[in-house]
């Protein structure tokens, strides 16, 4: 396994699964990571199939809020983010998709460094489809403050409340998603 295969692997290893679904993404991710060092997108749309993606999540824990942008090419509501590149480590594809996207520095103090959460889905498009294998990261975010969405990537963009949340046409884990993200927000008790 080369080393930047290794450093995903560790990652999907380390994500404590939210639920069963999550548990089968666990697996099929580590058991597509074991197989092949092919892991990140070397042509559009989708070669190859299965590529790595990161989602960089925007969230106002103290405002209850997550930023989503109507991304020009899906017609859905998403985080920024975007697929990693050859060679790349997740995270600093995230901090380089925080950047390009929304111009900012990503600051990573919601949950920490750690993505929060990891889907596997198939993604359908004129080519025929493919499959994302996603890892999401929270960044901090405000939603006092005007965000820029980048205007190439998105056409607009809102925050939506974590505690009353419609369900917006977006990625079809994101309600599994804002669930595990209230665990994680929840607070702990302290003994």
């Amino acid at each position: 396994m080369e080393p930047a295969t290794a450093a995903v692997a560790e990652i999907v290893r380390g994500i404590v699964p939210l639920d069963r679904l999550e548990q089968e993404h666990k697996q099929e991710a580590l058991a597509w990571l074991a197989a092949t060092d092919d892991i990140f997108r070397r042509h559009k749309p989708a070669t190859p199939s299965p590529h790595l993606v990161v989602y960089v999540v925007p969230v106002d824990p103290a405002g209850r809020g997550i930023l989503l942008g109507r991304h020009r090419l899906s017609r859905l509501w998403l985080p920024p983010g975007g697929h990693v590149e050859p060679g790349e480590h997740p995270l600093a594809a995230a901090r380089r998709e925080a950047r390009e996207e929304m111009d900012v520095e990503a600051e990573f103090g919601v949950v920490g460094i750690d993505p929060l959460l990891l889907t596997v889905t198939s993604v359908h498009d004129a080519d025929g489809g493919h499959v994302d294998c996603s890892l999401w990261y929270l960044i901090c975010g405000d939603r006092t403050q005007e965000s820029r969405l980048d205007p190439r990537e998105f056409d607009g963009g809102r925050w939506w409340d974590i505690d009353r949340f419609g369900t917006p046409e977006s990625d079809p884990h994101f309600i599994r998603f804002v669930t595990k993200l209230e665990g994680a927000l929840a607070p702990r008790a302290i003994w």
